[in-house]
């Protein structure tokens, strides 16, 4: 269930309840245990009895903040005390040079013009520096300009169409000719296609294709013959939605599996069954909204019931006039600050190795 707004300010919190529910959230972050009274009391220093905190955490308790399990006389936070944590208690927090040097090296060693490898690189990364389960999606392709095509000839009847996306994207697909061309056919092939599409956008070029191409050479030129194929299957050729476009790429599920919330058969189940989600993952990434910041969402916030035990942490990364998403996901009980500055982080320095 998403949070009312109105409750989500915490209007309705004393500067005590507010106090003691932050207490609470740090203490459960720490130790992955329900805090009782006299350890929030003894960890942060209230300045009140543990009998004071036992009594406003059963206020907070009352009004949706904590959940006091059966089998222990501490409580945890409710999704809705989380949303108050973000929204009103987290301070900014800075990595340290170590923490940035690692993901400096981790990103410039995929190299500035390979977008996909670098993106594994950065949930990798992500993964390792956040210990939660880093994750990215691939740009979506449809607005990305085709900057040029060469064409190879790797066989008597193959051709390797090599496309390459402004933004450091390469594509290559195989194309089936009737006959070996002629290297010299070849070139003025490729200087042709190069003329007529170079520029031009992806979604361009598969609704236009046969019109750019028409009457492009004289019908006696033996060019022609080979230009039809492109004729006849531009369209496929240029559509690569069913590619890394749109696509998941996770960094290492072990380092989330260790935490203790997956100790349990069951709970560590649901995990793997999450990572073979990829499809309700991209769904997930792909419907969020930035609006030039980070973006997070905590468990039952989240649209579909397997995520809701889940926190997802991201932001956009830019390969030129491309979007993307980075983050984490992983528990509700993160380390909020120090994930989020992780991510920022980590999608500024993408966006930064990916500008032309």
């Amino acid at each position: 269930m998403i949070p009312d707004p109105e409750r989500t300010l915490a209007d309705d919190l004393s500067d005590r309840e507010r106090q003691v529910l932050e207490a609470v959230v740090r203490t459960y972050v720490d130790t992955a245990e329900p805090a009782g009274s006299r350890t929030v009391s003894r960890r942060h220093g209230l300045g009140v009895s543990p009998a004071t905190v036992r009594n406003t955490m059963s206020d907070l308790e009352e009004k949706g903040y904590l959940f006091h399990p059966h089998t222990s006389a501490g409580r945890i936070p409710t999704d809705l005390a989380y949303r108050f944590f973000v929204d009103q208690v987290i301070r900014p927090t800075h990595l340290s040079d170590a923490e940035r040097e690692r993901i400096q090296q981790e990103l410039e060693g995929s190299g500035n013009s390979a977008v996909e490898r670098m993106v594994r690189r950065a949930t990798r990364a992500l993964s390792l520096l956040s210990f939660e389960l880093g994750l990215a999606v691939a740009p979506r392709l449809d607005d990305a300009i085709l900057e040029k095509l060469d064409l190879i000839q790797v066989s008597s009847e193959k051709v390797l169409l090599v496309a390459t996306i402004r933004s450091g994207l390469v594509r290559t697909v195989y194309v089936d000719l009737p006959g070996e061309v002629p290297q010299d056919t070849l070139v003025t092939l490729a200087m042709l296609l190069n003329e007529r599409l170079a520029g031009l956008t992806l979604r361009e070029l598969r609704q236009s294709l046969p019109e750019r191409l028409r009457d492009a050479v004289p019908g006696d030129d033996p060019t022609g013959e080979f230009l039809n194929i492109f004729l006849e299957s531009g369209a496929e050729l240029f559509d690569w939605s069913g590619g890394d476009s749109g696509h998941v790429h996770l960094g290492k599920t072990s380092v989330l599996a260790a935490q203790p919330e997956f100790t349990s058969g069951e709970r560590l189940k649901s995990l793997i069954e999450l990572t073979e989600r990829r499809d309700l993952l991209a769904s997930a990434l792909g419907s969020r909204e930035h609006q030039g910041g980070l973006s997070i969402t905590i468990g039952g916030e989240h649209d579909s019931a397997m995520l809701s035990e889940f926190t997802l942490v991201t932001a956009e990364y830019r390969a030129g006039g491309l979007k993307g998403v980075i983050g984490v996901i992983g528990p509700t009980r993160m380390p909020y600050e120090k994930v989020i500055a992780i991510v920022d982080y980590t999608s500024r320095m993408v966006s930064d190795l990916l500008t032309p």
